[in-house]
């Protein structure tokens, strides 16, 4: 066998110059290719911006009239070209990135109207010209949507019709071979004794074990492979709309709330029950999933020696809940990174703290506060901070009704007197101490601003003071009790001691749907890269001597060292059922031929 009359194998198979290779899959230096080259990719072909659309105008209003409608027709035609081209969806895409770094780095409204507040505050130029542009709120902001949307229409004005062209083609048959096989990149070609039909037989046969989709068309096998690079393609681009369609879901219908819970506290889902609540543009109340749950126990443990002293080792929340109104209570456990879920929502560990009991007495001895009262830590030692409020019932030495207000500090593992401030030392409950001081008078719940409840508003307050006129302050230990001056009554520290876990519920939908589109796009992009789409032809026909000629020759979307290896691989596979046929085995035939006298040697001939 040979791949040209001087008698090339086909492992290497000729490559014509590598500038007719390069050329645009489809145009041959003479257009020979025709259909053969053809439709190797379903990419819409980009066509440059004409002068004019209208052409002539004929004379008249009604000649006017026809050239407007032929120039509006053609520009529209040319912008949604521009629109659904993959060069312009790249440009949206980058835009789109681009869009969302502003998001990241400045404060947005959405996540927290403080912060956003704050920067305003602090920055006078920029606060102004960052609110015209939109740059708190980035993602519902005119810009951002306007190159969203554009996006999300160039994406399906592109994958709808190469999806139509695709199935067309894989409905159809790969086309016949073109006139002179020698102009493809790969080629091999021999002469054999078999007959044409036979060559195409064992060809067919060879192309379909190949996992080649194959016919006979006229004289030669036609043979294409590689539908999956398209098919790939086509995921990646329906990979990236429904990321858009569950990111834009996902925003407009996501909820994230935090609830604070002291140990024997429960939670109802509701949105008068979060501490803070934000949702996108388009939730609404009755969207919440329906449960409930308690907290029955929060666990923590930490470790005690070697450098990762006090890091976690067990941080869990044993709660019970159930789902809907009449729901059937189950127990189960929360952990960091292994939230509850429950329908649509789910519930996170986020934090933990603790929760020291106090109970306050007036100057009468009667209860007026007693319950656990949260602590928000300071440190990853749970030095922790807090306030205790006392708004009803309170009542002075005089008799007078007032309130009482104790700033907090609370230490689990307290580092001992004379060893500067109060700091912890560890976060397991080992040397539990609470600092407070108090104030009296007006906390000013009344008035109708927010307050924070881990912070104490004395404007209208004054501080307890001892009989030398010194601010009354006490550390306290489990069980210790600090009397407050002039008959005003007690706080005591009680000997239990709650804790306290934080949970964050989130409703995020399309999440899933986000993660899909994701995998879907990475296998697709794969696929398009690395999978080559290719066509093979194999056309035996008889030469004028009356032996058959078999041309094998492959087209490729574009210049691969792997078309030449693989049409070289077939064609040897095909060689074994068609070997080649030379004049030397007709010489060989001759000189067996039992007619044929054998020559008589030379005299003087060696022996």
């Amino acid at each position: 066998m040979s791949t040209t009359d001087t008698g090339e194998t086909p492992e290497t198979a000729r490559t014509p110059d590598p500038v007719a290779a390069k050329r645009h899959i489809g145009v041959a230096a003479d257009g020979e290719l025709g259909e053969a080259g053809s439709q190797l990719s379903t990419a819409p072909v980009e066509t440059a911006m004409p002068g004019s659309f209208g052409g002539v105008r004929g004379p008249g209003a009604a000649g006017w009239l026809t050239w407007t409608a032929r120039e509006v027709i053609g520009w529209a035609r040319w912008f949604w070209r521009q629109l659904t081209s993959m060069r312009v969806a790249l440009i949206l895409l980058f835009l789109l990135s681009l869009g969302a770094i502003p998001g990241s780095l400045i404060p947005q409204s959405g996540t927290d109207a403080q912060k956003v507040a704050d920067f305003k505050d602090a920055h006078s130029l920029l606060g102004p010209v960052y609110d015209r542009l939109g740059l708190f709120h980035v993602y519902s902001s005119v810009w951002f949507s306007a190159i969203y949307i554009l996006l999300f229409v160039s994406l399906i004005g592109c994958i709808v019709p190469r999806t139509c062209q695709f199935v067309g083609q894989l409905r159809g048959r790969p086309p016949g071979a073109p006139k002179r096989l020698t102009r493809l990149p790969a080629y091999a070609t021999w002469r054999t004794a078999a007959e044409p039909e036979q060559v195409r037989e064992a060809a067919l046969k060879v192309l379909k074990r190949r996992r080649f989709r194959a016919h006979v068309a006229g004289d030669a096998v036609a043979a294409e492979k590689g539908y999956l690079r398209e098919t790939g393609n086509l995921l990646f681009h329906i990979a990236l709309i429904v990321m858009l369609v569950a990111f834009a879901w996902g925003q407009l219908f996501k909820s994230e709330g935090n609830k604070l819970i002291v140990e024997g506290d429960g939670f109802s889902n509701t949105l008068l029950q979060y501490d803070d609540f934000k949702s996108g543009n388009l939730f609404s109340n009755d969207d919440l999933t329906p449960f409930s749950f308690d907290l029955k126990k929060f666990t923590g443990t930490y470790e005690r020696t070697g450098p990762n002293k006090g890091t976690p080792r067990t941080y869990q929340a044993d709660i019970t809940y159930s789902v809907g109104a009449y729901g059937k209570e189950k127990r189960t456990t929360v952990r960091v990174n292994e939230p509850l879920k429950i329908g649509d929502s789910k519930v996170y560990l986020v934090s933990h703290g603790y929760a020291p009991v106090v109970t306050v007495r007036d100057g009468k001895g009667k209860v007026v506060f007693h319950q656990a009262v949260p602590m928000l830590p300071l440190d990853s030692n749970v030095t922790s901070q807090g306030a205790i409020k006392v708004m009803d019932g309170y009542r002075n030495g005089q008799g007078r009704s007032e309130q009482l207000g104790f700033s907090a500090f609370f230490v689990p593992t307290f580092a001992g007197a004379g060893k500067g401030t109060m700091f912890s030392q560890f976060p397991a409950l080992d040397f539990p101490v609470l600092a407070v001081s108090g104030f009296h008078g007006s906390l000013g719940v009344n008035s109708g601003i927010p307050q924070n409840v881990y912070q104490l508003d004395t404007s209208q307050m004054k501080q307890f003071k001892d009989s030398k006129g010194n601010i009354l302050k006490k550390r306290l230990l489990p069980g210790e009790t600090m009397t407050l001056p002039n008959g005003a009554g007690s706080i005591t520290f009680d000997k239990e001691i709650k804790e306290w876990a934080g949970f964050q519920v989130t409703q995020q939908p399309g999440s899933d749907w986000a993660l899909a589109g994701a995998f879907a796009a990475i296998f697709g992009l794969a696929g398009s890269l690395f999978i080559q789409r290719r066509r093979v032809w194999v056309r035996a026909t008889t030469g004028a001597d009356g032996v058959t000629v078999v041309e094998m020759a492959g087209l490729g979307r574009s210049e691969s060292a792997k078309l030449p290896e693989e049409l070289g691989d077939l064609a040897a596979l095909v060689h074994e059922q068609a070997p080649t046929k030379t004049d030397v085995d007709e010489d060989a035939a001759d000189e067996t031929h039992p007619d044929v006298e054998p020559p008589v040697p030379a005299e003087g001939a060696e022996k």
